[in-house]
Order: structure tokens, then C-alpha cells, then sequence
């Protein structure tokens, strides 16, 4: 974990924490701490899967040179497994900051392993072939008030087993007749304990091994020992797994030869208002085109956040933000979007744009002249330092920043209404043009020339409105993309219902491709991969995958309005 790119940061103490301070206080490991981030290569990686990776690699760095983090794939399942979500994973990761130096393995790397082990446990008695068709297992596994029934084949020989799971692995039984079980117990209160399945054939190519194999383990026989077999002192898992923790310690305490005796413990997965964690959805979503693609900017996934333009510290400091509790919760998107704009706020430079522009022409600013107004790049950073922006006699301002006939109170500008131009002078609206159809197609204005550069002239009314714009003649066109929660509602597979489909809920609004959009003339050669602040408008970030030199493309990351730090501030207010 030496060269990983993020150093320890502090984070509140919280049970597994507490958990591993009294393992090594006691002597236990030697004084290791050895974690695992195990993701299946099924699907990629989204914002739940960050809080696993930040707790087990942070741990890794927390804990200095006796500790480390492997990353782990638990590649067991051909038939939905694919080298390019390997791929991803890798990146999503290293994005964050961690890196696994050496420790990077596959469970598949232990298969021959993994069969020995399997034989072990028929040789012991412990397992067995059963030959009864997945709808008999069903059946007589017994529901939560009533025990199952005992397979006819639980008891037979260790022999007649060992010959028949040599058969399996040897390509000579078809998919679904027979299957490896651990004997357990069919009348245990836990359901997994129930004799359950260790491995089964599978006719399908292995993305690494290829066609060396025909039978594949089980991810919760393959999951526990391959952390024995790698020497993982703590295995930390989200709270689904908690019902299988028994059969966990059930294969460490009954399989020999191993080299690590790990222990698992749980802790409460993520869930996030208006959008979903499970991956079968998201790959529902990306498969059916109701996005598109992976990284699709809504999308939940590292990739989707991080072409959005979220930042790895604002994530990490999200994770640190919810902290781990013992009981499943729901965490509101807007403690997400508040770490992220306080990243953005300190480091995202400042720009003007308007997204729907309305042409004001300055009636009493020389047609020829031209100048040079200085604007902060970031009022947070005083090293971002200054940009020069032009200003001439017509200018763009947002339509939504006129008003013909505003409400009371109306700030804006308005017929007779005076505003001040951002960094610039104050205007005074004189006069309204229309087309045919009655639409405000130009205002014209006159400036007091008193205003320029902030000024407030003494025994002049201040002027309440300050709006954004740029100059007409030095504006350049850039495409924008808006983006909004992806569905309308906060949790969409509880409000579709059981017999419901969450894909109809949906947000029609979630992006809006913004036609017209014109930008102070330095954003045409914004770099990929920049952040930047428009000015009353969010955090933008140039898109990497569809922008190109000359034309930029911006994402909307998150808007201006922070409705938790209000939240936090009336809560830390009520408390004074």
C-alpha cells in the first residue's frame, strides 16, 4: 500500500474499527491487518462498491507497513463474468486513489486448489453428490418455520461420491443432473446451512482459464477459503452476508491445510435515494437503452460518476461522511452532491456561460470598442489567480434573466429595472424588441459608466440583481448536457411495487441536451477532464468521451443549491 496515491486520512472510529484496534491490542495475526476488496466481474463497479473499497483499503493505509489490501476477483460464474468488467474494476479502483500493488488475484487462480479441498470434505464425510433435480432441492429445503428433508442421496458412500464428483470435473455429466453438497444440517434454522451447494457443472468458457474446467465453485464455498488461502485476517462484507457468516466459518474450521484462519464481520451496504444498486438492474438499464451505456453520466456507477465529473476525494470523503453502522439505511443523494461541491468549490475554476441567451444591446457603449474586464478564476484559491474577459457593446444575458412583466420582488432585469453585469457595470433596461409572434428577441440598455469594477457610488441605490453574461461578438458556442436524478422517485423499487416495474419510473428530465449555449471565448479550448464553476448555474466538467479539440462538451456534475448544507447548518444552529 506504499505507493498508493492516497495518504491516511482521519476518519471517526466506528465498530470494525474498534474490532481490529482490540485484535491487535490481543496479539491476534501477528499484528496484521489483511483486508479484501472481492468484486464478481459481472457488471461494473457503482458507488456502493466505494464504500467497501474505501474501507478496505483505507484500513490497509491506516495501519501502516504491517497491513495491506488485495484485490481479489471472485470470478466463478463463466456464464455472466466478461474481462472487460475486470478491466473496469481495475481503473474504478486505481481512480480512487488505492492501489493493490502485487496482491492482485482471482479465485479462479485457486481452483485446483478449491477441488482438493472439495474432495477433502467428501473424504470427511462433510459433502456429498446429489443427483435430485434443482425443483426437488427446492422443494424439500424447507421453508423459515418448517425444516427440509434429507436428500436420498445424503448418505451415500464417500466413494460412490468421490467417483461421481471425479466424473464432474471430467466433463462426463451434463449441466443440472448432479451437484456437490455440504452436509450440514436440513433441520438448521438458517436456510444456508441447509446442505447447501458447493459446486456445479458448467458447460462454459472461463474468461482466464478457458476451457480447462467444466465445473465451477459456488461463491460462497470459493469466497472463505480463497481469503484463507491469501492469509486475509479480516473479511469484511456488506450485511446480506451475515446469514452466511456460519457456513463461512463452517468450511474455515472444517478444511485442513489452510494458512489463514480470517473471520468475517458485516456491516450495512449503501443505498442511495432515486436510483438503484442492484447490478442485474443496471444491466437492465444499459441492455434495454434506457441509458446510455455504463458511464452514462446518471448512472450510478464509478464510471457514470466519474464521467459526471465527481472527483475520487469527493467520493472518499463521502464514505468517511455516512461512516459504517450494523443496520441498513437510507442515505439522501444530497450528502453525495454536498461532497462533491465542496471539492469543486475549492478547486473548479469560474467561468461565464449562458445557456439560453437573450442579445442586450448597451445603447450608450461605443459600437467599436472593446475591452478587457478581470474576472477571479476562483474566489476559494487565490493561486488560480485571474482571466481577462471581453466586453463590448452587445451582450448575451439568460433568457430567464428578463422579465416583461416580473412578480413582486423580482430582482432581475426588467422594463425601466437596472442590474449589474457580473465583474462589470450596472445596466439599465430602456427598451423591449419583439418579433411577429411577440417573443423578446433583444433589450436594449443603457450602463453608468459610476458602476464599473464593483463600484458603488455614494448616494446611489445599490442594485440588488447581479446576473452573467458574454460578449456577442467574442461568445462561443459549447454544448451542454444537464442532468437530473434518473428517477422521480426516492425509492423506486419500493414505489413500483412487487408487481411493478421500476423502469417506468424514470425521469423523462434526466438529461437535457441544452441547444445554443454561448461561452466566454477561453471555454473553447477547455481541456478534458476540466471542472469548472458556471456562474449561477453548477459545477460542469468537459466531457471525456465526446469532446474534441475546439468543441467541448459539458456535463453538468451538480447544480449550485445545497439543500444539505442547510440541513446540516439549521441542525448545528438549533444545537447553539
Amino acid at each position: 500500500m506504499s505507493d498508493s496515491a492516497v495518504s491516511p486520512a482521519p476518519v471517526a472510529s466506528d465498530f470494525i474499527r474498534d474490532l481490529i484496534a482490540d485484535d491487535l491490542a490481543a496479539g491476534r495475526n501477528e499484528g496484521w491487518v489483511i483486508t479484501r476488496f472481492p468484486p464478481e466481474p459481472n457488471g461494473y463497479l457503482h458507488i456502493g462498491h466505494a464504500k467497501s473499497i474505501c474501507l478496505n483499503f483505507g484500513l490497509a493505509l491506516e495501519h501502516g507497513p504491517k497491513a495491506r489490501c488485495h484485490l481479489r476477483f471472485d470470478d466463478t460464474n463463466p456464464t455472466k463474468e466478461e474481462t472487460e468488467y475486470v478491466d473496469s474494476i481495475q481503473e474504478d479502483v486505481r481512480w480512487l486513489g488505492f492501489d493493490w500493488g502485487d496482491h492482485l488475484y482471482y479465485a479462479s487462480d485457486y481452483f485446483e486448489k478449491l477441488y482438493g479441498f472439495a474432495e477433502q470434505l467428501i473424504g470427511k464425510g462433510l459433502a456429498y453428490v446429489d443427483e435430485q433435480s434443482a425443483e426437488a432441492i427446492r422443494a424439500n429445503r424447507g421453508t423459515l418455520t418448517t425444516p427440509g428433508v434429507n436428500s436420498p442421496f445424503r448418505d451415500r458412500s464417500v466413494e460412490e461420491s468421490l467417483a461421481l464428483f471425479r466424473k464432474m470435473r471430467a466433463g462426463e455429466v451434463a449441466e443440472g443432473v448432479m451437484i456437490l453438497r455440504a452436509k450440514i444440517d436440513m433441520a438448521s434454522p438458517n436456510m444456508n446451512m441447509r446442505d447447501p451447494v458447493l459446486y456445479r457443472v458448467l458447460k462454459a468458457a472461463h474468461h482466464r482459464t478457458g476451457d480447462a474446467w467444466c465445473l465451477y465453485p459456488m461463491y460462497d464455498y470459493a469466497h472463505p477459503l480463497s481469503d484463507a488461502l491469501e492469509g486475509i485476517t479480516h473479511s469484511l462484507c456488506t450485511l446480506e452476508f451475515e446469514h452466511h457468516r456460519p457456513l463461512y466459518e463452517w468450511l474455515i474450521q472444517n478444511v485442513e491445510g489452510l494458512p489463514g484462519q480470517p473471520y468475517q464481520r458485516e456491516f450495512a451496504r449503501l443505498s442511495l435515494t432515486y436510483t438503484v444498486m442492484s447490478k442485474r438492474k443496471l444491466l437492465r438499464l444499459v441492455k434495454e437503452g434506457h441509458v446510455q451505456g455504463w458511464d452514462d453520466p446518471r448512472m450510478p456507477t464509478i464510471s457514470g460518476l466519474r464521467r459526471r465529473g465527481y472527483t475520487p476525494a469527493s467520493i472518499r470523503h463521502f464514505c468517511r461522511m455516512i461512516g459504517l453502522t450494523k443496520f441498513n439505511s437510507l442515505t439522501d443523494v444530497a450528502v453525495l452532491e454536498h461532497a462533491v461541491r465542496e471539492d469543486l468549490n475549492a478547486n473548479a475554476l469560474r467561468a461565464l456561460v449562458v445557456l439560453k441567451p437573450l442579445k442586450v444591446v448597451i445603447e450608450n457603449y461605443p459600437e467599436d470598442q472593446v475591452e478587457f474586464i478581470e474576472a477571479v478564476n476562483n474566489p476559494e484559491n487565490e493561486a488560480a489567480g485571474t482571466r481577462q474577459m471581453p466586453l463590448c457593446r452587445e451582450i448575451y444575458i439568460d433568457q430567464d434573466d428578463f422579465m416583461e412583466v416580473p412578480p413582486s420582488g423580482y430582482h432581475r432585469l426588467k422594463p425601466g429595472g437596472e442590474v449589474r453585469l457580473r465583474y462589470g457595470f450596472c445596466i439599465r433596461c430602456q427598451e423591449v424588441v419583439k418579433d411577429a409572434s411577440g417573443q423578446v428577441v433583444e433589450v436594449r440598455c443603457t450602463y453608468d459608466e459610476a458602476t464599473r469594477h464593483g463600484v458603488q457610488p455614494e448616494g446611489r441605490p445599490k442594485v440588488k440583481g447581479i446576473i452573467h453574461w458574454v460578449s456577442a461578438r467574442h461568445a462561443v458556442p459549447v454544448a451542454v448536457r444537464l442532468y437530473d436524478r434518473l428517477f422521480t422517485e426516492e425509492q423506486p423499487e419500493v414505489a413500483a411495487g412487487e408487481d411493478g416495474d421500476f423502469v417506468t419510473l424514470i425521469n423523462p428530465g434526466s438529461l437535457t441536451n441544452v441547444e445554443g449555449a454561448m461561452a466566454e471565448p477561453a471555454l473553447a479550448e477547455a481541456v478534458v477532464g476540466g471542472h469548472y464553476q458556471f456562474e449561477r448555474l453548477g459545477y460542469f466538467y468537459v466531457d471525456p468521451k465526446d469532446s474534441h479539440p475546439g468543441k467541448p462538451v459539458f456535463n453538468r456534475t451538480v447544480g449550485l443549491k445545497d439543500s444539505w448544507a442547510k440541513v446540516v447548518a439549521k441542525q448545528q444552529g438549533t444545537k447553539g
